[in-house]
Order: C-alpha cells, then structure tokens, then sequence
C-alpha cells in the first residue's frame, strides 16, 4: 500500500510514465484485410501482431498522458502517410473488431524469418489452438509505471531496507488488487458492441451484429485462455513459478501465452527470466478497446482515469486474492463487457453482488472522495467516466452501437477513406 499520507509522496503521487501499444488491422477500400507484406519492417515502432496485416505501434516512455498520445499519433500519421502512397491504397481499421473476413486465408500468420522465425512458428501454434478469427481483434496496451522518485519516497516512508524487493512488492500488489478493480477499465472503457457477420457465418459479409456485449474481445466471446490463470503474488518468485507451473503442466508455451487483462512485466526481453533478475518495472494493462470516436483511439480522459484506477487500487486495503476470488475475478472481467450493465452483476472486494452500474458508480465516488480527501481532486476526469454510467446514452457502447448498428462497415471506410 502506497503511504499517500507521507507528504512527499502525496506530492509524486500522480507522475508517472506512460507507454502504449496499439493494434490496428490493415484493410483496403472496399474493407478487406490487406494481403500486402507489412511495410515498415526496419522501424522498431511499428511492428507486426498475430497476423501480417496487423500492425502494432509502440511508443516510447512519456511522462503525461498528453505526450503518449501525441507520440502515438504521430506514429499512426506516419503509417497512414505511408499506407496512402501504396499503389493499391490502404487504410488503418480503427476499430476493435475486424471488418469483412472471407476466410482463414485473410488472416496470414505474419512471416518471420531467420534467427526471428520461431516467432512465426509460436504463431502457427495459436492458431491450433485459438483459431484465427479471435487473432482479429484488437485493443490498446497500457504500460504504466510509477516513476523512480515515487517509489524511492515511499520506500524511505516504509523504514524497509531493500529497495528492489519493496518495488517488486509494490507492483505484486497492484496485481493482486486489481483483481477486485480492473474490471473498471472494461466497464468504462468498452468500446465494440457491433461486428460483420462475417466473423460469425463463413462467407456471410456485410451484416452487422450486436451479440449483447460492449466490448467482444473482452467478454466471455472474446480472447481469453481455456482456463482460468491463477497467480501467486507473494514474491516475483513465487509469481514467476505460478506462470512456470501453467507452463509446466502444458496449460500454455509460453508466458506471452498468458491471456489475461493485467501482465507485470520487466525491463528489457520479456522473459521470465529477465523478470526474475531485474524485477518488476512497470504494469501492462490490455483491456483497453480501440476508441473510433478518438482519433487517437483512446481518449486521454480515459488514459488519466486509468493512472487514477492503478493509484486507487494500491492505496486500499483489500484482501490477498486466492483462487476463488481470482476466478471471480476473472467472471467480473467478463461480465464488465456485457452491454446490459443494469442487471449484469459483479462481485465486489467484500462479497457484495450489485448490478454494473451501481458497482461502477460505488468504486468512482469512492475515487472522488479518497483524491479530494488527500488534497487531488480529480472530480473532472472521475465525473466525466460516472457520466458514462448515470446516463447509459453517453457511454461509448451506446454511442457506437446506434451509430454502426448498420453497415457498420461500410460507415466506417467512409470515415476513415
């Protein structure tokens, strides 16, 4: 728990450093996946995903949520720049769910080669065991971490004597505690109710369908493990054995095979093993969907609320999270995709079942009130997302949906051509 009460702490509570990942499909103009070969395949920030026509821009490290979506915006200008001057023109799809997919073969497993093959093979492997369809979807990644004058403060308010071992506890924590609050981010932040029927029905193009969800990548239809990931947060030890035993008992290849919304990650390689020598360098967030009403696709109120959300969560008391509550968990994540937020249910930290709505509105005005309380008051941005609930025509799910509900995808090519 953060000692927001030690005034310096107080006053470094809000710096951060924000990094963010954005998947977007490449598509033509009639609102077909793209078949060309990934044009930027010497510029570390523009990457590939699953599929040879996803591409994945990576920013570096801001220190405001303002300058992270500038960076990425600039990016994205970039690639559109590029994108527009290919003899056959291409565009960037802005929106979570694909648009039309004829079938598998849309969908090319991106080509890796030389000492970087392994990668295409780690891709051929999922899609045995997840299919392609589901590779489809995309999202935002949220890196954050606190930054190093934060936790150095509040290791000096703690009277603890290893630093790195404090800072991994920290960060072990947020996880741990972000099991009863991240579901929060999907509520609020869900931003694809409508899809093509084309990903439901092979060869079925140009019908939209709304399945009764807000977000389908994050609910129960979306991309998620065939079991239930349960972590040990004690220690990076302890954290890094539970994903080496999913490993272990042939649950997953990997531990980017993980699918779940919240990943503690080092700096440098992603490995278990980097994890293990360096330590925990920051929180990566994915259950962020692509926002079309921002073009960035994210909008920066929604990004500060997520700084607030991981403050939050690790100034509260809430209990270690065991497997039953880490399995509920995972259902409140499901069930905060769910379109219906009146009579879906989540399952708070002290065992009440409220409604979407009512949980959502709880865990907000509680925000308000602890920032006001410890002289932060953040009433815009915590009012702007307690909007999104009070009044169901203001959150981004209803907005799409009347919006898309028909020819989804032909709307949005006139949008972005």
């Amino acid at each position: 728990m953060l000692h927001y009460n030690d005034e310096k702490v107080k006053s470094l509570l809000l710096k951060g450093e924000f990094g963010l990942e954005k998947e977007s499909l490449r598509v033509t103009s009639d609102g077909h996946m793209a078949h060309s070969e990934h044009p930027f395949k010497d510029d570390k920030n523009i990457v590939r995903d699953f599929c040879e026509n996803q591409l994945e821009i990576n920013t570096g490290v801001s220190y405001s949520p303002e300058d992270a979506l500038l960076e990425l915006l600039k990016h994205e200008n970039k690639v559109k720049e590029k994108l527009l001057s290919l003899d056959n023109k291409e565009y960037l799809w802005p929106y979570s769910n694909p648009p039309y997919i004829i079938n598998e073969d849309d969908i090319p497993v991106a080509k890796f080669e030389g000492a970087l093959s392994d990668k295409t093979r780690y891709r051929e492997y999922l899609t045995k065991v997840y299919g392609k369809y589901k590779m489809t979807f995309c999202g935002i990644h949220v890196n954050y971490s606190f930054t190093k004058e934060l936790i150095r403060a509040d290791f000096e308010a703690s009277g603890e004597s290893d630093f790195l071992d404090y800072k991994n506890r920290l960060y072990l924590e947020l996880g741990n505690n972000l099991t009863y609050y991240g579901w929060l981010i999907t509520l609020l932040l869900s931003a694809s109710p409508v899809l093509d029927s084309s990903f439901i029905n092979l060869g079925e193009m140009g019908s939209s369908k709304f399945l009764g969800m807000a977000s389908v990548r994050c609910s129960e239809l979306g991309y998620w493990n065939h079991f239930v990931p349960v972590f040990n947060y004690d220690s990076v030890e302890s954290y890094v054995g539970s994903i080496r035993s999913l490993i272990d008992d042939g649950l997953i290849s990997s531990q980017t095979e993980v699918y779940y919304p919240v990943r503690l990650k080092c700096l440098g390689e992603n490995s278990l093993e980097t994890l293990l020598e360096k330590g925990i360098n920051h929180i990566e967030i994915r259950n962020v969907d692509l926002n079309p009403l921002s073009k960035e696709g994210l909008d920066v109120r929604d990004l500060k609320f997520i700084q607030l959300l991981l403050i939050y969560a690790l100034c509260v008391n809430v209990p270690k999270a065991d497997k039953k509550t880490q399995i509920n968990g995972v259902i409140n994540y499901k069930n905060a995709a769910h379109f219906d937020t009146e009579t879906t249910k989540i399952v708070l930290s002290d065992g009440r079942v409220l409604s979407l709505k009512d949980a959502g509105i709880e865990v907000l005005l509680d925000m308000k009130s602890f920032f006001t309380k410890i002289g932060h008051n953040q009433s815009e941005i915590l009012d702007y997302q307690l909007v999104k609930l009070v009044d169901r025509e203001k959150s981004y799910a209803e907005i799409i949906k009347k919006k898309y509900e028909n020819e989804y995808v032909t709307k949005l090519l006139d949008e972005i051509m």
